[in-house]
């Protein structure tokens, strides 16, 4: 649920107004970083299925370091705790766990039934929502707008990077998360990997990049 995750970031801002939404919306994909970077290391495993589901076609047949719940609980209260030693915002390491954990439960969404509870031999979860197109663009684009509108009734633009920096942002995600469904799938993993990488990153820090031209209330 990429879509999904970004609005969990977007949304933690109301919870901790000044951290920087890069911050936020890092640890709300935190899971697929690691998921890429593992999947170029050869300790997590996947390969491309067209009509796997009617979203994706990406099987996901072995990451239990990124994706597992006992995984996502480590990372993200790693990850609250280290923001708190740096920063010494309780809540902004709150935001932070939240956002970090809430990948995992979206996932469970979207997913067949292929997110482990822990490494090892564990039950899988997924309610499979990628199996139905329909359903899934309702469901994902009312969470994404959801995210987006509890972040902007959080201040306003400072200037025109605040306001079209933004407005860019958005229609670009939504663009991205539609034209997904009619490009061709990808040649293989080590593409997925390097490409989610660097878009994921490019994401990150253009929403660093406007929302230090917002004013958080």
């Amino acid at each position: 649920m990429f879509i999904g995750h970004l609005a969990a970031g977007f949304a933690a801002k109301r919870i901790a107004p000044s951290t920087g939404l890069g911050v936020l919306l890092a640890s709300s994909v935190a899971l697929d970083i690691f998921y890429f970077i593992f999947l170029l290391m050869g300790w997590e495993q996947m390969r491309i299925e067209p009509g796997n589901t009617a979203y994706s076609p990406l099987v996901f047949d072995y990451y239990p370091f990124s994706h597992s719940l006992l995984a996502a609980a480590v990372w993200s209260v790693s990850f609250a705790i280290m923001y708190f030693g740096f920063k010494r915002y309780r809540a902004g390491a709150v935001a932070i766990g939240c956002a970090g954990i809430s990948h995992w439960f979206l996932d469970a969404i979207v997913h067949r039934p292929d997110l482990p509870l822990y490494p090892g031999h564990s039950a899988l979860i997924g309610l499979g929502l990628w199996h139905w197109l329909s359903a899934t663009f309702l469901v994902e684009g009312t969470i994404f707008l959801a995210g987006v509108w509890i972040y902007l009734t959080m201040g306003g633009a400072r200037d025109r990077i605040g306001k079209y920096a933004l407005l860019g942002f958005i229609a670009f995600v939504l663009f991205l998360y539609v034209a997904t469904v009619f490009s061709p799938p990808p040649p293989g993993p080590t593409v997925v990997a390097v490409s989610g990488l660097a878009l994921t990153v490019a994401l990150l820090l253009w929403a660093a990049w406007f929302d230090r031209h917002r004013i958080a209330r």
